[in-house]
């Protein structure tokens, strides 16, 4: 089957992905994580007001049990999992917090395992180790860790890990949601429900009457930036082009998220992984593409 030319809008929304790292890693050494990641979600309210109010008949259906589901997809994915993802760019280079992203699918995998009873892919532990260990050698390339010497790295990669962790957990808790939410509702609510979160957040940190008198119009622009072209101009792009294409297709197409990522920031922020750190990112890679080759239709 000849691919739908469509389907390339999936590797242009994941190019504009990684250039998200070109903006908010310059963006997280000026302004604390929260605050940035607070900022993104009010200029996203441009977008989803509308959409609220488009979908209020169906928000006045949802269940309790919906709105669990809700808060913690908007707390921990879109709210606690983007701080820590921004705040791991402190750390580590942005291309090891961005290739360490690739096992929310072991995390989403075991997950519907346990709570969907869905079935795991063929081979999944063989390959689940095989990323484990490449995802290893990104993290520590000296291949044993002097963590007296690397506790900085060691904050950032726990950090990278929290957040794909995070959204792993949210793609299966967002799949129950999907049975009985239309897709632009639930991505609405997301933003919506971690904002009074963050702003809670924001006001108990020290510094948030600081950042916000010493905001400056460039960094505001910059936020803007994301949101409108990595965040929901990459997102409607993405779904676009999902729409037409087979999943195993979509799944290396997706593939340009990290490996254009990579060359951008080695062009553009002299981010240089190591050797050691390359052969990591193609096993990592080659793992979690083989496990979602077998887990989707094709």
């Amino acid at each position: 089957m000849p691919l739908n030319y469509k389907s390339l809008l999936i590797a242009l929304a994941a190019f504009l992905w990684a250039t998200d790292t070109l903006l908010r890693q310059p963006l997280s050494r000026q302004l604390n994580a929260t605050t940035i990641v607070l900022l993104e979600h009010l200029v996203a309210l441009v977008v989803v007001v509308p959409l609220l109010i488009k979908y209020w008949p169906d928000i006045k259906k949802i269940n309790t049990r919906e709105w669990l589901g809700l808060l913690f997809i908007g707390i921990a994915a879109s709210a606690l999992a983007t701080i820590a993802f921004t705040a791991s760019f402190k750390y580590v280079s942005p291309s090891v917090s961005i290739l360490l992203q690739k096992i929310q699918p072991l995390v989403t995998f075991l997950l519907a395992a346990w709570l969907l009873r869905e079935s795991l892919p063929r081979r999944f532990w063989w390959y689940a180790g095989l990323a484990l260990g490449g995802g290893y050698l990104i993290s520590f390339p000296e291949v044993w860790p002097r963590l007296e010497l690397y506790k900085n790295g060691a904050v950032g990669v726990s950090l990278a890990l929290v957040a794909a962790a995070l959204w792993g957990s949210a793609t299966v808790v967002g799949r129950g949601l999907l049975k009985r939410l239309p897709p632009p509702l639930l991505a609405a609510l997301r933003f919506a429900v971690a904002i009074p979160f963050l702003i809670v957040l924001w006001l108990s940190s020290g510094a948030a009457a600081t950042e916000a008198a010493s905001l400056t119009w460039r960094q505001l622009l910059s936020i803007m930036i994301i949101m409108i072209g990595p965040g929901f101009g990459a997102m409607y792009i993405y779904y676009k082009g999902l729409a037409v294409t087979r999943a195993s297709v979509s799944a290396l197409l997706e593939l340009t998220w990290p490996l254009s990522a990579v060359v951008l920031n080695w062009i553009f922020l002299h981010e240089v992984l190591s050797l050691v750190q390359i052969m990591g990112a193609v096993i990592l890679l080659y793992a979690v593409t083989r496990l979602s080759l077998w887990s989707q239709p094709s």
